[in-house]
């Protein structure tokens, strides 16, 4: 009989196991557990602690007991895997003090990964501060909550997790204050797209601050320093700068690691150690846009990783094609998507990209309820080749994202987003999706018919002599404006024509884009030099507000 060991649940192991079971009705599989919970939703943690999930049981998925029954599967919670005996092919565990050794045919790594905690004066004497990566975590900053009833509450890290513990703290009824090293919260995405993450939580009173760093703990945790040495008090803290892979165990086996100590393997998933296989958020990835090592530690990643080492243990042949790291959180009222690479990460990388953002409803506008979905498309300007996306907006960024990030799995470029097709009724979508209309933004590039510049771009241009010029209407100037702007509304634009200088240069802009495109082109047929402000007033007065006009 073929002996598999297992060693880790949850995600990746969870999902072997049951896959290998389905396939290898015969074979022995041993899933050994380090905590008391084998399968549990970790991404449902968060929302645990402000009650949006009243249940702790809830979080539970399966027990070993119900893994037993349906799948015959040796579930060993609270069993910590020792070591690992390649030669002898087994691993010695510890079980409430005892050790326990069981040889393997099989072994399968899924040790995930563990929140990173960086080197911060007198964060070992604090007693208030807490990671959250399981359920015993939640349980201690449960405890904490009931415990001290806190009132100010500090989130260090403004990635995804970080987002969504300052958001349901801050539901519980505690002042928040999320600290980010970086210039924004959710680093993922690009500047001009975070901000309106960033925007939101202000709006909904979480302090946030940024480009700063927490350099020592005073009090027992009570005080936190940061970098130019403001003090605050906190009764309670959550680290979250990070994860980093959990693969001391396998480097104690000589399997080889790679990009910051992740355990690599092939396009099996196999390590460098023969019959040992590793999936989840250990294991090193490639990206699958450029072809580059990375480390995602995301769920669904992870699922599928699980499923298809099953497959190939059992000699169903499925490669590791890698992942594109899609993701989404919601921060109160707003939601933030995203695929694939960011503008920074493609520059950093040498790219020649080009970017779209689009202002869109997340259906008909004509029906009750619409909202806006700003999309950011970033893209190869000569071959169309998709690289990434960003979505924020109340409703309807999760659908976007997905058909982009689906795009970029199947080999789509940008000449292929105003072919896909959507369902339409008025209450769901629109006639042209927004993808549609990123797709059809950035054909105009593309095919020259369009000729754009960013935001960050903007005054570089008018320092060096360009005009910006306004096509919104006089009611919509009363909201704000652009400092020095020449407003000629688009209706009014072919007959005021003479207002204008053929020698000059001219920045377009309107709300969100669509309609400084028209007046682009009705300037250019008739021999004036114009640029379009991609993303136009709108995504500008959400990046730099104090830039403009307030009448």
């Amino acid at each position: 009989m073929e002996k598999i060991i297992i060693v880790g649940g949850v995600a990746g192991g969870m999902s072997a196991a049951t896959r290998l079971r389905r396939l290898k009705e015969e074979a022995e599989i041993i899933i050994f557990e380090k905590g008391p919970y084998v399968s549990f939703a970790n991404c449902g943690l968060p929302y645990y602690v402000s009650g949006e999930i009243s249940e702790r049981d809830k979080l539970l998925v399966q027990t070993p007991e119900a893994l037993y029954d349906r799948f015959r599967l040796d579930v060993r919670p609270e069993h910590e895997v020792l070591s690992i005996n390649p030669e002898e092919k087994t691993v010695t565990a510890v079980h409430h003090g005892k050790q326990i050794t069981e040889s393997y045919d099989k072994l399968i790594l899924s040790p995930g990964a563990k929140a990173f905690i960086p080197p911060v004066e007198g964060l070992d004497e604090a007693e208030n501060v807490y990671t959250l990566r399981n359920v015993p975590d939640l349980d201690k900053i449960m405890n904490r909550i009931e415990q001290v009833d806190p009132k100010e509450a500090v989130v260090v890290g403004a990635g995804f997790i970080g987002i969504e513990m300052a958001e349901n703290l801050k539901y519980r009824g505690i002042d928040v204050t999320i600290i980010e090293k970086a210039p924004h919260v959710l680093p993922p995405l690009d500047e001009e797209m975070a901000v309106f993450v960033q925007n939101e939580l202000k709006d909904k009173g979480v302090k946030v601050i940024t480009s700063q760093s927490a350099v020592a703990f005073k009090e027992k945790g009570r005080i936190i320093v940061l970098e130019d040495g403001t003090e605050f008090k906190t009764d309670l803290t959550i680290m979250s700068v990070g994860v980093e892979p959990e693969s001391s165990l396998a480097e104690q086996a000589g399997i080889k690691l790679g990009l910051r100590g992740g355990i690599l393997v092939d396009d099996t998933y196999q390590t460098s150690v023969e019959d040992i296989y590793a999936v989840g958020d250990a294991i090193v990835v490639k990206n699958q846009i450029s072809q580059e090592d990375a480390l995602i530690s995301l769920a669904s990643p992870a699922n599928r990783q699980g499923r298809q080492v099953a497959d190939n243990i059992a000699g169903i042949c499925r490669e590791n094609k890698g992942s594109i790291g899609t993701a989404i959180v919601r921060a109160f009222d707003m939601t933030a998507a995203s695929t694939g690479l960011n503008e920074r990460q493609l520059r950093q990388a040498g790219k020649d990209v080009a970017a779209v953002h689009t202002l869109s409803k997340d259906h008909a506008g004509y029906y009750p309820g619409a909202t806006d979905i700003t999309l950011k498309v970033i893209f190869d300007p000569v071959s169309g080749t998709l690289y990434g996306a960003q979505a924020v907006g109340v409703k309807g960024v999760d659908k976007r994202i997905d058909v982009i990030a689906t795009a970029i799995k199947g080999g789509l470029t940008i000449f292929d987003l105003p072919e896909l097709e959507f369902t339409y009724a008025p209450p769901f979508g629109s006639a042209k999706d927004p993808v549609n209309m990123a797709g059809y933004a950035a054909l105009n590039i593309i095919e020259g018919l369009s000729d754009s510049i960013q935001w960050h771009e903007l005054n570089r241009e008018l320092e060096k002599g360009a005009v910006l010029l306004d096509v919104r209407t006089e009611s919509e100037l009363e909201a704000g404006r652009f400092p020095n702007a020449l407003n000629i509304p688009l209706n009014d634009l072919r007959d005021r024509m003479d207002e204008l200088d053929k020698e000059q240069e001219y920045i377009i802009s309107c709300r969100s884009g669509q309609r400084s495109y028209i007046g682009e082109r009705l300037l250019k047929q008739s021999g004036f030099k114009v640029k379009n402000l991609d993303g136009a007033y709108a995504l500008y007065q959400a990046v730099r507000p104090e830039e403009l006009e307030c009448v």
